[in-house]
């Protein structure tokens, strides 16, 4: 069997609309994704917020995938503002992100919490971005590989299977604030993390995961981030929403 390298890892590229958009920005985006968006060499995945994930997967062609961006751990019940991931796989859809900084630091999503809600998406049927991160403060102060392995750590506590896991490492101080970590900076916390899956995991998944990168990634960035051996995509926020979202997808090619 050959070996897996970086480039037998499909390209995944994600875009985070967060809590944006409304019917006619998003015929706009979805106008731009259908018409230069498509790149067999890619697996694309949008992620609009919950009102709009039945019209977006209604309109975007190219076999772009359409995500929630968020779930709750158990199918159904008292929990008013939640969805359930058989709720998501109702509308016939695939991806859900998970963990996401601002889920963390904005709603308090404890590392637990996230775990259930993985591992429950994920036996549900639902494949997961899963988002994990450092604030500048505990970079600062050296704890960033501390910070992503308690966060992974959490998952494998409860012994989830990775083959339905995308890992997007988000520095919780380059999101939204135009700071993005050197492609050399990206790049050693991606190989240590991929150090961690092949020593508490195993090498196949270590070799197999794919390991994306989320922070301020534009059009101007993304082709040097991408020539990293261990970054395998973006996750991508507000520039998803632009027509250069385009050329981010297209990073790699």
């Amino acid at each position: 069997m050959a070996p897996i390298t970086k480039m037998t890892r499909k390209f995944f590229v994600g875009g985070n609309w967060k809590m944006n958009g409304d019917i006619p920005s998003i015929d706009g985006i979805v106008a731009f994704l259908n018409q230069s968006g498509a790149n067999d060499a890619v697996d694309i995945v949008v992620a609009p917020p919950a009102p709009y994930l039945s019209y977006v997967k209604s309109q975007v062609k190219n076999n772009i995938k359409v995500a929630a961006q968020n779930c709750y751990k158990v199918p159904k019940g008292a929990f008013t503002g939640e969805i359930s991931p058989a709720m998501i796989k109702d509308l016939g859809l695939e991806w859900v992100v998970l963990g996401h900084s601002e889920r963390r630091h904005v709603f308090g999503e404890s590392d637990e919490l996230i775990a259930d809600k993985t591992i429950h998406a994920l036996e549900s049927g639902i494949s997961v971005i899963f988002c994990i991160g450092e604030k500048l403060e505990e970079r600062e102060a050296g704890h960033t590989k501390d910070v992503n392995f308690r966060q992974l750590q959490a998952i494998l506590d409860k012994k989830v299977d990775f083959t339905n896991i995308v890992i997007a490492y988000e520095p919780v101080w380059a999101i939204g604030t135009g700071k993005t970590a050197s492609p050399e900076q990206a790049q050693e916390v991606h190989e240590w993390i991929r150090q961690f899956l092949r020593e508490k995991v195993s090498s196949e998944v270590a070799d197999k995961t794919r390991i994306i990168y989320g922070g301020s990634v534009t059009a101007d960035n993304a082709a040097e981030l991408a020539k990293k051996n261990d970054i395998d995509g973006f996750l991508v926020g507000g520039a998803s929403l632009k027509p250069d979202f385009v050329k981010i997808i297209n990073a790699r090619s």
